[in-house]
């Protein structure tokens, strides 16, 4: 275990593109989700749901924080797609990407594990990963808390610096990168982060990186 090279890849923006058509879906379904819950306006809802993304990396830290919601239950209720397979946006040539990537892959999402478990099985996927770390997995502490990466990497028995990291939010990159993981930012952003060993737009870009992870 400890000599291998270990990818974490994360789901959502970077293995497929949630922002056109999934993200939105969600963001709706977590503003109408904190207005009926918290009695609250759509606007103020969604101002809430924003600033806890802000603050905290992921809406629902926010919510378990100050609000005792049931992270199970928001996460069930904020990621129900009966219309899944037609709303991903999805570059089939990542699957061969997969393949020809050396050492072992493990999904490390904020993402519930129904759909996490959903998104790769439409998208011929879950072949190429051993093990999915959900935010159940997790304890419902996500990325980028600390917490979060030391639960995956006791899991698994890891020492960090066999790890790479392939992430679309640079903030969980930043996590990654003081616990000695390798890491890859995948953005069109147009800056450098001192916390992104790599920046690439598609990871159909990595097998051409290889010497430099």
């Amino acid at each position: 275990m400890y000599g291998e090279r270990v990818w974490l890849f994360d789901l959502d923006n970077t293995l497929h593109d949630a922002s056109p058509h999934i993200f939105p879906r969600i963001n709706h379904a977590m503003r109408d989700y904190i207005a009926q819950h918290l009695a609250l306006d759509t606007a103020s809802a969604d101002r809430l749901r924003q600033d806890y993304w802000q603050r905290y990396g992921a809406t629902l830290l926010g919510l378990t924080r100050h609000h005792a919601i049931d992270p199970a239950h928001f996460l069930r209720e904020t990621h129900r797609f009966p219309d899944l397979e037609r709303l991903i946006a999805f570059e089939k040539p990542v699957r061969q990407t997969l393949k020809r990537l050396p050492g072992r892959k493990l999904l490390f999402t904020n993402a519930p594990l129904a759909y996490a478990q959903a998104v790769l099985n439409l998208t011929g996927l879950e072949v190429h990963f051993s093990a999915i770390y959900s935010v159940e997995h997790l304890d419902f502490q996500p990325k980028p808390m600390l917490a979060a990466y030391r639960r995956l990497l006791r899991a698994e028995r890891l020492s960090p610096r066999r790890c790479i990291m392939v992430e679309d939010s640079l903030a969980n990159l930043v996590t990654a990168k003081a616990l000695g993981m390798k890491t890859v930012w995948v953005s069109a952003s147009l800056r450098d982060s001192p916390s992104a060993d790599i920046k690439i737009r598609s990871v159909r870009e990595l097998p051409r990186h290889l010497a430099r992870l």
